[in-house]
């Protein structure tokens, strides 16, 4: 019997972290314990435990609670291959070592045991937007995987002024600064405006990853953790 399947095969790499394909990320656990979007296993291979993520101290708990902003985790250990994918989303791989990334916190896939995280406002934020805009801080040393819906465009900050939809950037470098521009006037007051008031401002030296969408609105868990979570439990 003949068959095209072997394509399929799963992908061999001496990485702890790996794209299987352009939408799956395969995670070989005998290297690393990683934490990951709840809910996001589609399978796995070997002795894996899930459990859930510790919020990492009263203060992060309570700047989730107050923002809305935060990662809903759980922790994967063990020995052999998972594989984590969110909505058939893009998966692209980052490396800090000692260094710091800001990501969107619903596009947040996966991050091992050596990245930490906090919750960040926007410079700006709190007057342009009812709450403010805030996002996840990433720091330390490891892989992490970033989600886009589509595939993405990088842009380099220094190169021109740069701004992009808030919810379409989905991540930047530690060097870029960022800001709210907003564009109301008269036509903006009375219903005639673009839809496009409101944009982030990126500056400094580095990049800003955009996504050609403003992203999707995720189905919440079952208790219980089965199926695909939205990050951020809206």
């Amino acid at each position: 019997m003949q068959s095209t399947l072997a394509q399929f095969n799963e992908t061999q790499s001496g990485e702890a972290f790996a794209l299987q394909n352009e939408r799956l990320l395969r995670v070989s656990l005998d290297q690393v314990t990683i934490q990951a979007k709840l809910g996001s296993m589609v399978a796995y291979q070997g002795e894996v435990r899930f459990e859930a993520a510790s919020m990492g101290g009263l203060g992060r708990m309570l700047k989730k609670a107050v923002t809305g902003e935060g990662a809903q985790l759980m922790k994967v250990s063990g020995s052999g291959e998972v594989f984590l994918a969110s909505e058939a989303q893009d998966v692209h791989l980052v490396y800090l070592e000692n260094d710091s990334i800001t990501v969107n916190g619903r596009n947040l896939l996966a991050m091992d045991s050596g990245i930490d995280w906090d919750i960040r406002r926007v410079s700006g934020a709190s007057g342009a937007l009812a709450g403010g805009l805030y996002n996840l801080a990433l720091h330390g040393t490891g892989w992490v995987a970033i989600l886009s819906d589509g595939p993405p465009v990088l842009l380099d900050v220094a190169s021109a002024p740069t701004f992009a939809d808030a919810q379409a950037a989905i991540t930047w470098s530690s060097g870029v600064t960022t800001a709210i521009k907003t564009d109301v006037n008269l036509k903006t007051l009375i219903g005639r405006g673009s839809g496009e008031t409101v944009q982030m401002a990126f500056s400094g030296q580095g990049w800003v990853l955009v996504q050609p969408s403003e992203g999707r609105v995720g189905v919440p868990a079952p208790s219980g953790g089965g199926g695909i979570g939205n990050l951020l439990g809206q």
